[in-house]
């Protein structure tokens, strides 16, 4: 992501993620709000643009330890929704101290309402 200020303007340039053409999505804000969307290939690009400068999030993934089973030492676990970019770190840190006992199925709820975002965190694979 860059950026470039114009007086009170202010244009951020991204590469979009919601398809695989990867736009380079500008968006210009003045005063904190988008005043307008341009480089997006389709209607998700101008979504995903409006939605990253102003109220970033993203999926947590990563993996917790397993005991009591056979098959595998680590399940890997997601959020089950959106969180706040700003809680990623948070989120990993809280779970690094989470362990499960097997079996685990997908959908499992390994944490709940993770760091006050009101997601919890999830299951992807059954051990």
């Amino acid at each position: 992501m860059s950026q470039e200020t114009r007086g009170a303007a202010c244009d951020v340039t991204l590469t979009c993620i919601r398809c695989p053409k990867g736009c380079q999505v500008t968006v210009t804000l003045e005063g904190g709000q988008v005043t307008s969307v341009a480089g997006n290939g389709c209607p998700r690009g101008d979504a995903y643009a409006r939605k990253e400068v102003t109220d970033p999030t993203r999926v947590v993934t990563t993996v917790v330890p397993v005991s009591g089973s056979d098959v595998a030492r680590m399940v890997s676990v997601k959020t089950a929704g959106d969180v706040p970019k700003a809680k990623v770190l948070d989120i990993v840190r809280a779970l690094s101290g989470v362990s499960m006992a097997a079996p685990v199925h997908i959908g499992d709820v390994v944490l709940a309402d993770v760091c006050g975002t009101g997601v919890d965190v999830i299951a992807t694979k059954d051990v």
